[in-house]
């Protein structure tokens, strides 16, 4: 397949595809997918061998947001039945932090809902840094707090925070129909000030929320405009009680299809499989592996993930291994360039309230019904907020 040798030897060379071969990616059929995957998969490994990177998430405050992000458990007005806590104490993060790195985690990502830290939180989140790093000296942080002000990225930055996440979910044209409270352009500003302050930038998408291809390849080809550090690409998780409670447009094919995209676009950039892998994905998350060479262990925010138990097995019966503290994430070209040994955080998002439409009529990419799995969708209610011990 003369588009899928192209991809290749532009990845090997570490160039972007065109908008419309990323476009004929995801346009690619289902009887070409193992094709679409192995030729992706040349080009992680060319940059990022059989590692695979843990990631693990620590929600500081649940709940409670005053943004209303249409795919977000979190939101203005949620009754989504999840967790609700103000700020954790340091010791308390911690504890669930110390549970991800004894579970293999090589980094932690701490996150907080709302519109953007205050400078008090800025200090809430200091002290937990700290106390995070007298357990364990060596762990990445990453924080995701949102919108930045004006010399917060510095300050998170001189606490301990190797890497900021704010991602930019999906294209300009579509951002203003799944958030009204703040902007594509806020976002973007925030990855700005992430790397001028000196930290790694981490910015990716959330796929299913009803957008097009067009939609998909725009963002992403986006991110690489802004040379980000990490893409995490997160699937909708349709939680009941949120606006798109009924979106079910993913198949576990276009899933892949999606992630072999980002993978092109970003052929030496970590890229992190995220929120919604199980629900999605499910029984083919192996597969995603040779695309993405991170992923969250355990739980996330507010929902459910897969066994981090099982997590370990999957990465090992599909030939790869955890990557280790002491080895660098990204390729060495790439850290000279940006001054980043690492790569990126976490999702803030899941999804929302019962769509207009039935969701037996929701179809993927290419026009194909797709099941409602609202079984695979679980509120966590263990872990950080709860006297549960966490998933990990």
């Amino acid at each position: 397949m003369d588009l899928l040798n192209t991809l290749v030897d532009k990845g090997l060379r570490r160039q972007s595809p065109t908008r419309e071969e990323a476009l004929a990616v995801l346009a690619t059929s289902d009887d070409e997918l193992l094709d679409v995957v192995a030729a992706a998969g040349k080009v992680r490994r060319r940059w990022f061998g059989r590692r695979v990177k843990l990631n693990y998430l620590v929600n500081l405050k649940s709940g409670l947001c005053p943004e209303d992000c249409s795919y977000c458990s979190q939101r203005l007005g949620s009754e989504t039945g999840i967790l609700k806590y103000t700020w954790l104490k340091p010791e308390d993060a911690s504890r669930a932090a110390a549970a991800g790195v004894a579970g293999g985690a090589k980094r932690v990502c701490l996150v907080a809902s709302g519109r953007g830290p205050t400078d008090r939180d800025i200090d809430r989140v200091s002290k937990t840094i700290e106390a995070i790093k007298e357990q364990n000296q060596e762990v990445e942080v990453c924080a995701c707090l949102g919108l930045l002000s004006e010399g917060q990225a510095e300050r998170l930055r001189e606490a301990g925070v190797y890497a900021y996440s704010n991602n930019l979910n999906t294209s300009e044209a579509t951002y203003g129909d799944i958030t009204t409270t703040h902007t594509y352009a806020d976002r973007v500003d925030t990855v700005r000030k992430t790397q001028a302050a000196g930290m790694s930038a981490c910015s990716g998408l959330i796929s299913g929320m009803g957008e097009s291809d067009e939609d998909l390849v725009d963002v992403v080809l986006a991110l690489r405009e802004l040379n980000v550090d990490s893409v995490p690409v997160n699937f909708l998780i349709p939680v009941e009680g949120t606006p798109l409670a009924g979106e079910w447009n993913l198949t576990p094919q276009r899933a892949l299809r999606i992630l072999a995209m980002v993978r092109f676009v970003h052929p030496d950039v970590e890229v992190r499989l995220a929120g919604g892998r199980e629900i999605h994905l499910r029984t083919l998350q192996p597969l995603a592996l040779h695309l993405a060479n991170s992923i969250f262990l355990g739980d996330y925010l507010t929902t459910e993930g897969q066994e981090g138990k099982k997590d370990l097995e999957m990465i090992t019966d599909a030939g790869f291994e955890v990557e280790g503290a002491d080895t660098a994430t990204l390729p060495e070209h790439r850290r000279q360039e940006t001054g980043c040994g690492g790569g990126g955080c976490a999702p803030c998002g899941e999804p929302q309230e019962a769509a207009q439409e039935p969701v037996q009529e929701a179809t993927d990419g290419q026009g194909k019904p797709v099941e409602a799995r609202t079984d695979l969708v679980a509120v966590r209610l263990r872990g950080a907020g709860t006297d549960l011990p966490p998933n990990a």
